[in-house]
């Protein structure tokens, strides 16, 4: 795995890329990763707290974590805690997606309206995936919902997480 390491406000030292490319080693104990794959890590110094944050593009899944702490070191101890956990909890669902299969999720329709201003603009290219490999990919990203071409239909859809527990997903049709 190569690793690309960036600092903003901070310059990154030959200590530093060290300290992170020996513990992003550590993540080959949990699963191959290509020598191809590119680890993008973003080093960010605020007044009081240093941020980390390591995307890495895996063939399985796409890993994200960010972490802050007053000490960077921590802060990357902290990051590469929140991968492994990531990397856990993929290999216990594909463990389970081989055993049984998830329930489709129904959606209840709620409304309620929030005048707010728009904060990002963030444009993405839907994957062609089945339900389960979204849901897999929303959990391992940590994020609500995720954008997707359904394989079945070959429509944009998108899968959710319920407040209330559960998901629920929103298929798409041509008018």
């Amino acid at each position: 795995m190569k690793v690309n390491i960036y600092g903003k406000n901070i310059t990154v030292t030959p200590a530093i890329a060290e300290k992170v490319e020996k513990k992003l080693s550590f993540l080959d104990k949990y699963f191959i990763i290509d020598e191809e794959v590119i680890a993008n890590v973003m080093v960010r110094v605020y007044r009081q707290s240093q941020k980390i944050e390591v995307t890495i593009p895996t063939k399985v899944a796409l890993l994200r974590a960010e972490a802050s702490h007053e000490d960077l070191y921590a802060a990357i101890d902290i990051v590469i805690d929140k991968l492994e956990d990531q990397i856990r909890r993929q290999k216990t669902r594909l463990s389970r997606k081989n055993k049984e299969k998830l329930a489709h999720a129904f959606i209840e329709s709620e409304e309620h309206y929030v005048e707010e201003q728009l904060v990002k603009t963030k444009t993405i290219t839907p994957e062609v995936m089945d339900l389960d490999d979204a849901i897999l990919q929303m959990e391992m990203l940590d994020h609500d919902f995720f954008v997707y071409v359904d394989e079945e239909t070959n429509e944009i859809a998108v899968v959710y997480r319920r407040m209330h527990g559960g998901y629920g997903l929103i298929e798409t049709q041509k008018s």
